[in-house]
């Protein structure tokens, strides 16, 4: 149950990074995308790399369930199931993201 509380954490802190992002404070990104992107483009990339990180948070919070699901059902399949969905959604959250970033910035350095 402990080795579920970190990960579980983790997924909110992400989400929660995320909503932050999508209201158009994109503080929390790295000085280079703060000073490349345009002030009339902060929003709509605020929003995709938002959406990026929400669904990254949400696939660890989805892998999370899953593995709980295993360890007290012991149905070895969740483990498979829930490692499926966590890098299907880091696959898609990145992409989300690396397109914001090739879009407004023209490249992610």
């Amino acid at each position: 149950m402990d080795s579920l509380i970190i990960p579980a954490v983790l997924g909110i802190v992400i989400i929660f990074l995320g909503i932050t992002n999508m209201k158009g404070n994109i503080s929390t990104l790295h000085r280079y995308h703060r000073y490349r992107v345009s002030e009339e483009d902060r929003l709509p990339f605020g929003r995709l790399v938002g959406a990026g990180t929400i669904i990254v948070g949400v696939s660890l919070l989805l892998r999370t369930g899953f593995q709980f699901a295993e360890d007290y059902m012991n149905l070895p399949v969740m483990n498979t199931i829930g490692n499926v969905v966590l890098g299907a959604g880091l696959a898609a959250g990145f992409g989300v993201m690396f397109y914001a970033m090739f879009k407004y910035n023209k490249g992610i350095f």
